[in-house]
């Protein structure tokens, strides 16, 4: 059952979103990028994502399957790659956010404006005390993570300074997905993380959708479809609501978990 912000949580972001977009990314510096004629594409075991989400567990073979996939995906992050992932939302561009070279690889790869932020992905609610200046009590990152919604708070000085240096602020996923966490708490660091798609494109529920940048990636996770292909809903992404202002709240972006009533 997806959970939504409650009321208390859920008023400051549309003018912190456009507060996202001045200025340019600073030096590319940081870490080499690995040089790959084309992605590896590694399917996840069905089977394991059920075990962890409470359902049966997973056949040797299988679990055998999702650690190669993580260390794979580790492995790939750590050199500076990009890698494709499922998420709770949609198919997503991850790659480490203290790498500044892979940075500035993502705002290549999807012709992506350089003043629109990439997000911060974590494997922990306690990870973004030491990234973030957070302003509202645990509890409700706690109620509201893991989920397909995007935390917009201000940045610490932990977070590497090529990382959307043009805003104080930083959106923060906890994706509600058991390979993303398994992998942001496995990598154990932030992780930048954006859809996969060219900027202005649909977003993709499948590897298939996006398999024109698979040849400028460094591995592709294939966790099967995520949603209905065929419904513009799915494909909104995470809700991005501000929780940078103490005492207030306010959706930036709605996305596919948008309450359509107060709470």
């Amino acid at each position: 059952m997806v959970r939504t912000p409650p009321p208390a949580v859920l008023a400051a972001v549309e003018a912190a979103a456009m507060g996202l977009g001045d200025g340019a990314l600073a030096s590319r510096v940081g870490c080499l990028l690995p040089s790959l004629p084309g992605a590896r594409l590694l399917q996840l075991p069905r089977c394991v994502a059920d075990s962890r989400a409470g359902r049966a567990a997973g056949s040797k073979q299988d679990l055998e399957g999702w650690s190669e996939a993580l260390s794979a995906a580790v492995t790939s992050l750590r050199a500076g790659g990009l890698v494709a992932v499922p998420t709770d939302t949609l198919y997503g561009v991850a790659c480490s956010a203290s790498c500044s070279a892979a940075l500035g690889a993502v705002y290549s790869l999807k012709g992506r404006c350089q003043t629109k932020p990439l997000a911060v992905c974590l494997g922990r609610v306690a990870d973004i005390y030491r990234y973030c200046q957070v302003r509202v009590p645990r509890e409700v990152l706690e109620d509201l993570l893991p989920g397909p919604v995007t935390l917009v708070m201000e940045r610490s000085g932990e977070l590497n300074k090529d990382l959307n240096p043009f805003t104080p602020l930083v959106g923060v996923r906890i994706p509600d997905h058991a390979f993303m966490k398994d992998l942001a708490q496995m990598f154990s660091g932030p992780l930048a993380l954006t859809s996969a798609n060219l900027s202005s494109q649909p977003s993709s529920l499948n590897v298939k959708e996006f398999q024109d940048l698979w040849p400028h990636l460094s591995l592709v996770i294939d966790g099967g479809p995520i949603g209905d292909v065929k419904s513009p809903e799915c494909r909104l992404g995470s809700t991005v609501v501000d929780l940078s202002v103490p005492g207030k709240y306010k959706i930036i972006r709605p996305g596919c978990n948008t309450p359509s009533r107060d709470l």
